[in-house]
């Protein structure tokens, strides 16, 4: 019985720790990379809100725009997501292979959101279109999303 209270004051301390893994940032407080990036990319847009996020082992960066775009960062200030749900992702944020892809292949289609991890990139597109790319920039899977 002391096991089982023990094990539940632990795991109750650890959700009380891990609630406050979210705090705000200034745009100075971000890493230099990420303020960076967005100078170079986001500079027309009005930052509403950052925020740093705390996890067991990973640390990331969120970036909400006025407009509601959305851009996440790893701890590093690369960019790890753009989301632009009324707007687009800029062409000169994307790597240059997918905006060719993307020109070539859907004349006129706009990215609405890209996402990079450590093995590819996904890209969805104005016209419902999920494109994942590896980081060769080969494209290994399309699906449509008429949702």
């Amino acid at each position: 019985m002391k096991k089982l209270f023990l094990l539940l004051v632990s795991v109750f301390t650890m959700q009380v720790a891990m609630a406050d893994n979210d705090k705000p940032v200034t745009f100075e407080q971000l890493p230099q990379a990420a303020q960076q990036f967005i100078r170079q990319n986001f500079a027309d847009r009005e930052i509403a809100f950052s925020k740093m996020e705390k996890e067991w082992f990973d640390t990331s960066y969120d970036v909400l725009f006025t407009n509601g775009d959305k851009l996440e960062f790893d701890k590093n200030g690369q960019w790890k997501e753009m989301k632009c749900k009324f707007t687009s992702v800029p062409e000169k944020a994307v790597p240059a292979p997918i905006v060719k892809f993307v020109n070539d292949k859907y004349p006129g289609v706009k990215i609405l959101v890209i996402e990079k991890d450590r093995y590819e990139y996904e890209v969805r597109l104005s016209n419902f279109w999920e494109i994942t790319f590896d980081l060769q920039f080969n494209v290994i899977d399309m699906d449509q999303d008429n949702d």
